[in-house]
């Protein structure tokens, strides 16, 4: 396994981090964890090198208000000295929060879920300008610093759904240890994106990816026209190798989440994270992954370039994130990964299913689309 120091923590991590949102479950059941596979997985995985685990509150929950069981399982799976070996992290479900004390009593409630009494690194959960103006009225700065100060964590970051804009502004406001952004080679000028990277390396924060994979879009279902592409490279790769190689090829990165759902997804991404360094991509294979998303480009349903204009919303509607989600499933016709997305938008009360048809936003559109009609397309899509 190679490592990297994450940012200014100094701290040596696997390029390849465990993410345990989409662990095997049985019957079909999101709530229900494949224990015996699960363990075996997150073992093997911690005996050939990964020592970043990353888990959250909702993760394999029914309802995204609800407490998930993968920090439990996690409490579990870790026992017999596997904690010792791992760089924990979890995050604050930002969304639930409603008071100073709310904060404290999530973050104690993780701690006995995990079984342990600390956690190595602690994130504000999904960030976006609605949540962040929350959470600085209910002083999330002051609990940072007492539970930092008090050992039940030991770095604060945040993971991040918003604007470059938005995102800068987060940065520059509290003494980050690290960030979790959305990053592969679809989503280079999405959120965050290119620039963000750049921002908080320069500052020397330690950056994880999550979505590497885009939730199996990019390695799924793929089409022939993809595939040809592909098969131009010199040096033959699968499309998931393509897509974690681009990652790491990039300095600023230092750990790439991949939420592995079966053993030869565990052993495979161990085998590739063998040649993750960075700088070694060949010019002519960067063109190639910049071909093949651009061929992927070609397929958008909907030409929404979010450019925000029909927002806000009234009925607070992420207006734009729903039509991506929905050009997700044209783009990549693979509908896992945007449904699990509108999963949590729905818990948030954001996704298409509350609009309310005032027609605000078509009159506000600057691309005159025809937006209740594409959000009702959405509610049709991922609701039944």
């Amino acid at each position: 396994m190679l490592y990297r120091k994450l940012g200014k923590t100094g701290e040596k991590v696997s390029i390849l981090g465990f993410g345990c949102m989409r662990l095997p479950t049985l019957d079909g059941s999101h709530d229900r964890i494949d224990e015996p596979l699960a363990t075996e997985m997150l073992h093997h995985a911690i005996d050939h090198g990964v020592n970043y685990i990353d888990t959250a509150y909702p993760y394999h929950a029914a309802s995204p208000t609800e407490g998930g069981m993968s920090e439990i399982f996690i409490g579990n799976a870790l026992k017999n000295g596997y904690r010792e070996k791992v760089n924990l992290a979890t995050k604050l479900p930002i969304w639930l929060v409603q008071s100073r004390e709310d904060m404290d009593r999530y973050l104690n409630e993780q701690l006995q879920r995990l079984q342990t009494d600390h956690i190595d690194f602690y994130l504000l959960h999904g960030i976006n300008q609605r949540f962040w103006e929350i959470l600085k009225e209910f002083d999330v700065f002051e609990f940072l610093d007492s539970a930092i100060e008090d050992g039940r964590i030991k770095y604060a970051g945040f993971s991040f759904h918003d604007e470059f804009k938005v995102f800068r502004e987060v940065v520059n406001s509290y003494n980050w240890s690290f960030c979790q952004i959305q990053y592969n080679y679809m989503d280079e000028e999405f959120q965050a994106g290119k620039a963000g990277l750049k921002y908080v390396n320069d500052k020397g924060l330690g950056t994880i990816i999550m979505e590497p994979l885009r939730g199996g879009c990019l390695t799924k279902n793929i089409p022939d026209d993809i595939q040809a592409i592909w098969n131009e490279a010199e040096v033959k790769r699968s499309p998931a190798e393509w897509a974690l190689r681009f990652l790491w090829d990039k300095p600023e990165v230092d750990v790439v989440l991949s939420g592995m759902s079966n053993m030869e997804q565990v052993r495979e991404n161990l085998e590739i994270s063998k040649e993750g360094y960075p700088d070694t991509l060949r010019e002519s294979e960067k063109d190639l992954i910049h071909k093949v998303r651009d061929a992927y480009k070609e397929r958008v349903h909907i030409s929404c370039t979010s450019c925000n204009y029909c927002m806000p919303c009234p009925s607070n509607v992420n207006i734009p994130l729903n039509l991506s989600l929905l050009n997700d499933v044209y783009m990549y016709r693979h509908i896992d990964k945007p449904a699990e997305n509108y999963f949590h938008l729905s818990g948030r009360k954001m996704s298409a299913g509350y609009c309310t048809e005032c027609g605000e936003c078509g009159e506000k559109c600057t691309q005159h689309l025809p937006i209740k009609e594409f959000l009702k397309e959405a509610v049709e899509t991922f609701e039944k």
